[in-house]
């Protein structure tokens, strides 16, 4: 098994201080506690800061721009800010709904940031009714269908869940101006997945298991049964008989999720804690023997101004999150809880001092990533 102690760790976080911000605050002993070490990663005010001025710089920032637009005409042939008033930073759209959720996430928990002002006025500005109302009618036209199925929905989701659960007279309003948007995708959400037979296994954005799971934490946390019970209910049949994950396939070249992982993270959510025990065992019964090797070392990115290859820093942020919640559901006995625990840690490790790369390519999406490991420890 590979691990590290500590102490090197503390020499890594103090050099890599020197070259980009620190993204975490680590304790000084654990007596090599992975599981101690990874939730002593903390989303302290001081990260929070800096990742929120990556989200401020992105989400008014229209260019470079990828649009997942398709044209019917002419007349269609005009700039983001046009077609998604609301959400047209970020290089793309799903890309600037969760740098929203991360200006809220932060905000939420750390109201007195530096930064607080300047959030609230990105937010009012972005978040009106008249800018809301106009992506919704964007989502209801006609071709929309399929419109950030099911990645930039999930993403929209989260973060009406984030300000329906903040007690703050501005994130009541906003939150009351995403209504019809939020509405929009709970009907894409019940009108398409009884439509898919199978599921999407995927390591980038239409991976059915991550669209799923944070609808499923939306449905629970809005009381919306109808969406909770489809969620469930699709789960069970996309995944329930799987078995022996290929895990050894994994990572594409340009991954952001474990399509395995991000599987059973979503099934731990679903399952009764005993029913997923046995489901997990079966899933990835190398894990226990430390296999495979592809799954459990950190991925490695050769280039981080090419926008696909540093895909793969964000896998490194999302296969910790997923193996700590694995491992968090799972007995303290199993074999596979403490191997979990050592991957996690040290994909955090690896992943964090590379969020603030300097290249947009990266930072206009992995400090929300970041955001969602260090805070849901």
């Amino acid at each position: 098994m590979y691990t590290r102690s500590p102490l090197p760790f503390l020499v890594l976080l103090m050099a890599a201080s020197l070259i980009a911000p620190a993204a975490t605050t680590l304790a000084a002993d654990h007596g090599g506690n992975s599981e101690a070490s990874l939730r002593a990663l903390q989303l302290d005010p001081a990260a929070a800061s800096r990742f929120a001025q990556l989200a401020l710089k992105c989400i008014e920032q229209e260019f470079p721009n990828k649009p997942s637009h398709v044209m019917h005409h002419e007349r269609e042939v005009t700039p983001p800010r046009d077609q998604h008033p609301a959400f047209y930073g970020c290089f793309d759209w799903h890309s600037a709904v969760h740098g929203h959720w991360l200006l809220v996430r932060v905000l939420k928990l750390f109201p007195e940031l530096p930064e607080a002002p300047a959030i609230r006025d990105a937010l009012d500005r972005n978040l009106t009714k008249a800018n809301l109302l106009a992506e919704a009618a964007y989502i209801h036209q006609k071709g929309r269908a399929s419109f950030e199925r099911t990645y930039g929905w999930a993403w929209l989701l989260k973060l009406v869940e984030e300000l329906h659960t903040w007690d703050d007279a501005d994130a009541a309003r906003w939150r009351e101006n995403l209504r019809p948007l939020e509405q929009a995708l709970v009907e894409r959400y019940l009108e398409f997945f009884p439509k898919q037979t199978y599921a999407i296994r995927t390591g980038v954005h239409p991976n059915t298991a991550f669209g799923l799971a944070f609808a499923l934490d939306y449905a629970r946390g809005m009381g919306q049964q109808a969406l909770s019970d489809l969620v469930v209910e699709r789960s069970r049949t996309y995944y329930l008989a799987d078995a022996d994950c290929p895990a050894g396939w994994e990572p594409g070249g340009n991954d952001f999720f474990s399509p395995c992982l991000m599987e059973a993270d979503l099934m731990r959510r679903v399952l009764p804690r005993a029913e997923f025990i046995t489901w997990f065992t079966a899933f990835l019964p190398e894990l226990a023997q430390n296999r495979p090797a592809s799954l459990l070392e950190p991925a490695v990115v050769t280039d981080r101004s090419d926008g696909q290859l540093v895909h793969l820093d964000g896998l490194n942020l999302s296969r910790a999150w997923c193996m700590a919640n694995i491992a968090a559901a799972l007995p303290a006995n199993h074999p596979a809880h403490p191997i979990l625990w050592d991957a996690a840690f040290r994909h955090a490790e690896d992943a964090l001092q590379n969020v603030h790369s300097g290249d947009y390519a990266g930072e206009h999406w992995l400090a929300s990533f970041a955001v969602y490991l260090l805070s849901s420890l």
